[in-house]
């Protein structure tokens, strides 16, 4: 399994509508083949960023899913770039067990 993490810094004020946005995405990612699961993270320190989460069975679908229409079709309404403070970090992990 594989956990892949966006952090993404939400501008100072702006958080809820960051959250509004997200809970009202598409919900795509659900039906592509190997997904697992999706999580959000709220930040309770100041400065620090949310983190989104999606875990996947495997890294050949998680490639499948960034190379599918319905990737493109979820992340094709972006926001205006003042609601975030910088840009996001991507980070892709295995998971080793549990």
């Amino acid at each position: 399994m594989i956990v892949v993490q966006n952090r993404i810094f939400v501008s100072p004020g702006r958080e809820a509508e960051f959250e509004a946005r997200f809970a009202g995405r598409a919900h795509l990612v659900e039906a592509a083949p190997g997904f697992v699961r999706n999580e959000v993270l709220r930040p309770i320190t100041d400065g620090a960023p949310y983190v989104v989460m999606t875990h996947w069975e495997d890294r050949p679908s998680f490639e499948a899913w960034v190379q599918s229409p319905s990737f493109r079709e979820a992340h094709g309404r972006m926001p205006s770039s003042d609601l975030f403070a910088r840009p996001s970090a991507f980070e892709m992990h295995e998971v080793l067990g549990a």
